[in-house]
């Protein structure tokens, strides 16, 4: 059985309807798989407690997202990220991104507790929240949760996030231990929120070594994209042996994403989400627990975690999306809904193609050749 994590609370994380992060996105998945899945039938996770958002969040910080979610938002909220126009406050906001949290907190305990190796939160990817700050839409990062539970239970924790950006917040929060290796596949950071994850930065002390980045320029297509994919990753685990996968699974590298510039299309994800599975299998005993996260083409992000739900599950790929479902959430949408889970048509030409690929393959060589002075096996 492939455990799938949900509860309808996490619908409550809303910014807002102009804001880009909707719960919409979530409400149109749930609704897929259940129409799609005759089995459908999500595991129902534990909220977080304070505590656990303490084991990665300053307490100053978690105060003062309290204190709004109340309606008493402190003066010097600024500072901590919050009330901005990328991460507004909203009331219960505390208590929704606890239920995130406590999502993929479940999903690791499954995962640490031998229950099941492969889990899916249909939630969470929260990268950006750094220790003492929400950013880009992020108030608690729950995969830092999640890593500190694996780590304490002795677990060495590979981290792949391939959200087109930079997952920044899970970077610094382990940018000193060894016990984490952070991968990360991104839009580079010149011309992409929230412009870091350069190659050289490598982390920290006795975790120099542990951060890797890929920065691609925009327009890479799905060739290029899965053949750096391919070296980093396939190093990664052969170096770094770790004994579980965690995945943030953004589906804004698509080439439909209104708010980035990369263009994968739904058969690189499928290719994606395929190599991880085949990674975990030879390495972590397919010990792996795969997030949500970016994704705001409403027609895309959904088909893109459609594919990533049935692939976990070893089931076959429908086709054809069902046409009630269609016509319903393109009403709600305003927008014609795609007819079969891949992509029907690909993206527009390139011109800049051949370029764009030396670039990307530069930073391949140059990544792989910089980390390879740090670390050791095992």
């Amino acid at each position: 059985m492939v455990p799938v994590v949900y509860r309808p609370e996490y619908l409550t994380y809303d910014f807002g309807p102009q804001h880009p992060f909707s719960p919409q996105r979530l409400a149109m998945l749930v609704e897929l798989l259940a129409e799609l899945d005759p089995a459908w039938g999500p595991v129902a996770p534990v909220q977080a407690r304070r505590e656990d958002v303490l084991a990665v969040h300053a307490e100053r910080f978690v105060r003062r997202v309290e204190a709004a979610s109340r309606g008493a938002p402190p003066a010097d909220l600024d500072d901590y990220g919050l009330g901005t126009s990328d991460t507004p406050v909203f009331p219960g906001m505390d208590a929704a991104a606890r239920w995130l949290v406590g999502g993929t907190l479940t999903g690791a305990r499954l995962v640490s507790g031998g229950t099941a190796r492969r889990v899916l939160q249909l939630g969470g990817g929260l990268h950006h929240a750094q220790f003492d700050r929400a950013s880009g839409f992020c108030v608690y990062n729950d995969l830092a949760v999640a890593i500190h539970h694996f780590l304490e239970a002795g677990m060495r924790v590979l981290y792949v996030d391939v959200d087109v950006h930079h997952g920044d917040g899970v970077q610094w929060i382990f940018y000193k231990d060894p016990r984490v290796l952070t991968l990360s596949l991104h839009e580079s950071g010149r011309y992409l929120f929230p412009g870091t994850g350069g190659v050289f930065e490598l982390g920290q002390g006795g975790g120099t070594g542990y951060s890797w980045n890929l920065p691609l320029e925009p327009y890479t297509g799905d060739a290029c994209y899965l053949e750096g994919f391919e070296r980093v990753f396939e190093k990664a685990l052969a170096w770094f042996l770790p004994d579980v996968i965690l995945v943030q699974a953004g589906a804004d590298a698509h080439f439909l994403d209104p708010l980035a510039d990369l263009m994968l299309t739904t058969r690189a994800y499928g290719r994606i989400f395929t190599r991880i599975l085949e990674g975990a299998e030879q390495y972590t005993e397919g010990r792996v627990l795969f997030t949500l996260g970016g994704g705001y083409s409403f027609d895309a992000a959904v088909r893109v975690w459609a594919l990533l739900y049935f692939l976990l599950k070893g089931q076959r790929i429908p086709e054809r999306l069902p046409e009630g479902w269609r016509s319903r959430w393109g009403q709600r949408l305003g927008q014609t809904l795609g007819t079969e889970l891949h992509d029907t048509h690909g993206p527009p030409r390139v011109p800049r193609r051949p370029e764009i690929e030396r670039y990307n393959r530069s930073n391949v060589d140059r990544l792989l050749d910089v980390v390879s002075k740090y670390l050791t096996p095992g």
